[in-house]
């Protein structure tokens, strides 16, 4: 649930380390941090257990991966991949040219070796996203070590070495400070997500993998896909391809290739594709193919719950999605269900009449019959929590209740025994620009949840970008630094956590600048979401 599947990996290396971290989603019993305070470490989001020492080492300009005893065969180029990009994003495009004869003999690391116990790469919900980092390697010194039960915890391994380097304009070296390291760390959550709208401004292809990449800087593992709504529909659908009619434009559309391709690019990254059609509201954008869909011309959504062909147009999307998504969840939304349409439009006035359904039980009839065609391809559902709200105890046991619309909720869903996800619309909007980093950081999932059963059964949370106001000009800086807020709430332990957000002002500042350096709009932490620079300063670039 909201913890890895395999603790005893981390419990031998925490034990190997003389360290008591808790691997729990539960609000856990303090580790120990080795004496390290924590405002000496920039390392976002901070990592579960971390020791360091005060010297430092200088990376090979032929600095290496080593997979020497590695279970992990990377017949998908997956480690070998990530780790040039995590050289580039070392490097920043500076030219390392220094004469390492001058450095008299200066600790000098020649590789990095990765060990992986698992020789899959199959990226689902609850993989073991665990690793332990030494810098350098205890038996090895002219080597860093990373140890991960699979390639996915390498991974976050890799971003977290990644921001223990800092390009040295003096020698013209990439320097490692603060060695030796000793890092061992998983996440809290194993749902940490972030939504895109493609549907209210249709985002470029690059925009979106460019997203992708800001994703695992702060180790977030789901891109929630809110493909279509009211406005358009972008998506290719071979079954019903009429639906593509219903994009902007010809040129704001996505192939299946396409989609196919963005499901590939963020598993590479250990990102899963949450995909969402929303129904039966937010879905007048389908009706410009297939006008049946509509209850009438004039009364246009939700879309048609007496219709069979509506059920049959669902039914072929969630077929086509399943070549596609290969999540285990797919995202049915359900919210600001309007069903006035149903009552005024003749023919469905009548066909409730026939059921014997008034319309909020039709609303029911629909969602729950939508579920069960999900189920029917495979898939586990995420609803948002209107449906819950209504008819919580007629949801089939595999949904998970996405909150949005404030506090207490998640509190009652888990106390029912389903699943949630937590995105509180007051804290975990970025469209909400008045919302700030420090609400973003502060805001806690387990909220009054005090039964540890119940704790698990929230999976994470997720930060959403609706697209009413955003496209690729200023998507990244709406984003970014306040996700990173939320990243670390949903990252590390919640003892780690600082209990006042401005204890991590420093920090969080730095990352930005990181992300600035990688080539991420990310905005200044002051001011409201996307803010501009209030002048001239020092962006808290340092080490």
């Amino acid at each position: 649930m909201g913890k890895m599947a395999s603790e005893a990996f981390f419990v031998v290396v925490v034990v190997a380390a003389a360290a008591a971290v808790v691997l729990a989603n539960a609000l856990p019993v303090r580790s120990e941090r080795g004496g390290v305070e924590k405002d000496e470490v920039n390392i976002w989001p901070m990592p579960a257990w971390v020791s360091h020492g005060r010297g430092h080492l200088y990376m090979s300009n032929d600095f290496v991966l080593s997979t020497e005893g590695s279970g992990y065969g990377d017949a998908s180029g997956i480690l070998k991949d990530a780790f040039h990009r995590m050289l580039a994003v070392i490097k920043l495009d500076h030219v390392v040219d220094a004469n390492f004869s001058a450095l008299h003999d200066q600790p000098l690391l020649q590789g990095l070796r990765i060990v992986i116990s698992s020789p899959k790469d199959q990226l689902q919900y609850g993989i073991d996203e665990s690793y332990k980092l030494m810098v350098p390697s205890p038996e090895k010194p002219a080597y860093a070590h990373l140890v991960a039960p699979t390639v996915y915890g390498a991974l976050h391994g890799l971003q977290t070495f990644s921001q223990l380097c800092h390009f040295n304009f003096t020698s013209r070296v990439i320097k490692v400070h603060m060695s030796p390291w000793t890092i061992i760390d998983q996440p809290r959550f194993s749902y940490r997500g972030l939504l895109i709208d493609t549907s209210r401004h249709y985002l470029p292809l690059p925009v979106i993998r460019k997203v992708i990449d800001s994703m695992t800087y702060a180790k977030l593992n789901v891109l929630h896909w809110h493909i279509v709504d009211t406005e358009s529909f972008p998506l290719e659908i071979p079954s019903y391809p009429k639906l593509w009619n219903g994009a902007y434009s010809t040129s704001e559309q996505y192939s299946v290739a396409d989609a196919a391709e963005i499901v590939s690019f963020a598993q590479k990254r250990g990102i899963n594709v949450l995909a969402e059609i929303d129904v039966p509201g937010h879905a007048l954008s389908w009706g410009t193919g297939y006008p049946s869909l509509w209850p009438s011309k004039d009364c246009q959504q939700p879309l048609d719950v007496s219709n069979e062909f509506t059920f049959k147009v669902i039914d072929g999307i969630l077929s086509d999605f399943s070549k596609i998504f290969k999540f285990k969840f797919v995202h049915l939304g359900g919210d600001e269900v309007d069903t006035s349409c149903w009552t005024t439009t003749p023919h469905i006035s009548k066909w409730l009449k026939k059921n014997g359904m008034n319309e909020s039980q039709a609303y029911q009839y629909f969602v729950l019959r939508a579920q069960n065609l999900a189920l029917s391809h495979g898939y586990e559902i995420v609803n948002w929590e209107e449906t819950f709200n209504n008819f919580g105890n007629k949801l089939s046991r595999k949904t998970v209740v996405h909150n949005w619309l404030g506090g207490g909720v998640a509190q009652q869903v888990v106390a029912s025994g389903l699943r949630c996800i937590v995105s509180n619309q007051d804290k975990w909007y970025l469209d909400h620009l008045d919302t700030t980093w420090q609400e973003f950081y502060a805001n806690e999932p387990l909220t009054n949840i005090t039964n540890l059963k119940q704790q698990k059964l929230v999976i994470g949370g997720e930060v959403c970008m609706w697209g009413e106001r955003i496209d690729g000009s200023d998507i990244e800086q709406t984003i970014w630094p306040r996700a990173a807020a939320a990243a670390e709430r949903l990252w590390t332990p919640y003892d780690e956590l600082a209990k006042d957000p401005r204890q991590v002002t420093g920090r969080l500042a730095h990352f930005r600048c990181l992300l600035n350096q990688r080539g991420v709009a990310a905005a200044p932490l002051a001011g409201q979401g996307r803010a501009a620079p209030e002048g001239p300063a020092n962006r808290g670039c340092f080490w």
